[in-house]
């Protein structure tokens, strides 16, 4: 599987950019030039560089927080922080994808894209809070089913 920051295989994760060009292929700057919507570039972008709620000591996803479900692990995890973070803003990878009227991705898709997804998150995290120590987390070993691979956050305490 490819690190983000490694060449990626884009005919393996978009194989239908190796048709284009009359069967020749395109580049994905190409096909994104053709086929992107700006619409799906502006929700994305937000999912990749996230707002983040800052309540108790503690950093959250999104631009509020739910204090009644915020109370309700604090008191499940009694008082701890660090997990009521990591529960509070996991993500399932596949949770991401349109299930309407596209095709599942791959297991190499959404490995792709949940490493990606670390890295932005790691940086957006240490952009935001330089003062902090947080742990960005993307477990691939022992993952089974694709709807499995989670994102997650918490600070160091």
């Amino acid at each position: 599987m490819t690190e983000p920051n490694q060449k990626a295989d884009f005919n393996a994760l978009i194989p239908e950019i190796k048709n284009w060009n009359g069967g020749k292929g395109v580049d994905v700057e190409t096909w994104i030039g053709c086929e992107g919507d700006h619409k799906h570039l502006i929700g994305y972008a937000r999912i990749l560089w996230p707002d983040f709620v800052e309540h108790d000591g503690c950093i959250f996803l999104g631009e509020s927080l739910d204090e009644a479900n915020y109370r309700v692990w604090l008191a499940q995890t009694k008082g701890d922080r660090k997990k009521v973070e990591a529960v509070m803003n996991h993500q399932h990878i596949v949770d991401l994808f349109s299930r309407s009227h596209h095709e599942p991705p791959s297991r190499e898709v959404v490995v792709y894209v949940g490493r990606l997804m670390k890295d932005i998150l790691q940086t957006k995290l240490t952009h935001n809070f330089p003062d902090r120590t947080i742990t960005v987390i993307f477990a691939e070993d022992g993952v089974n089913d694709l709807a499995d691979y989670q994102i997650t956050f918490f600070q160091e305490r």
